[in-house]
């Protein structure tokens, strides 16, 4: 006959439980610290894109600091056509996202809307314009002598300086960026480069997706309806607005 298992004293199992606790909060500080973050796509200046209601994981490790891990850690430089998400260079407590169109050392211009680096027309499929909109400081961006009324006036001053035969030159350390939705994003064109060392990463993939425009009030919907029907009212706009096929979409 087999002896009695030995009974654990109720003191370790109190302290296993602490010991896997702490392991499973450091990984995930590790993982949210150093591999992803969540980010949620608060504008319409990525459309079509990316969306306003889109949650996405952010890829922290791709373009991160190599330092003495560059061997070993699969970093990679920033390239045209990138998005990258990045600390707001006016404000770095924010988070923007946007394209990389320019990188160190490119000749940027706009021409009728159209995006050029170093001379040379960019095909860009993920642009969306509006052919009636038209502003020219925008859209002949850098043309010499034109203002906004929403350009900061610290990068109207540089920005001055760095245009060449109408053309803008991307300094060492610095990337241009622009947005999707290309008449409905407040970009470089109004605020300046973005620095090497702003950029967190790169978004990954879409985890969740809703439409967040303000909600309508439920067909046939009175205050006389019960509880019971309210809800269920409530749960099919909520499944109505879920917008399931960008559901674990990679970005691109």
């Amino acid at each position: 006959m087999n002896p009695p298992a030995a009974r654990q004293h109720p003191r370790e199992g109190w302290l296993n439980s602490l010991q896997s606790m702490a392991v499973t909060v450091v990984i995930a500080l590790f993982v949210v610290t150093f591999l992803v973050q969540a980010f949620q796509i608060p504008s319409e200046s990525m459309e079509n894109t990316l969306l306003v209601g889109d949650y996405l994981l952010v890829d922290k490790l791709q373009f991160g600091d190599p330092g003495q891990w560059g061997k070993v850690l699969p970093y990679t430089e920033v390239r045209r056509g990138d998005i990258i998400v990045f600390r707001y260079p006016v404000n770095p407590g924010q988070l923007f996202v946007k394209r990389v169109v320019g990188i160190p050392g490119d000749r940027v211009r706009l021409v009728h809307k159209r995006l050029r680096v170093n001379g040379v027309l960019i095909r860009e499929t993920y642009a969306h314009l509006q052919r009636r909109d038209y502003d020219t400081y925008r859209d002949e961006f850098p043309a010499r002598g034109l203002a906004s009324p929403n350009v900061e006036s610290a990068w109207w001053s540089q920005m001055r300086e760095l245009v060449q035969g109408n053309e803008l030159l991307v300094p060492p350390g610095q990337y241009f960026v622009l947005g999707d939705n290309r008449d409905r994003s407040l970009d470089s064109r109004y605020w300046g480069f973005v620095p090497r060392e702003n950029i967190v990463g790169r978004p990954l993939l879409i985890y969740w997706s809703a439409d967040t425009s303000p909600e309508r009030p439920a067909p046939g919907l009175s205050r006389e309806d019960g509880r019971l029907v309210r809800l269920m009212r409530s749960v099919q706009r909520f499944l109505t607005n879920v917008r399931w096929g960008r559901f674990l979409r990679l970005v691109r």
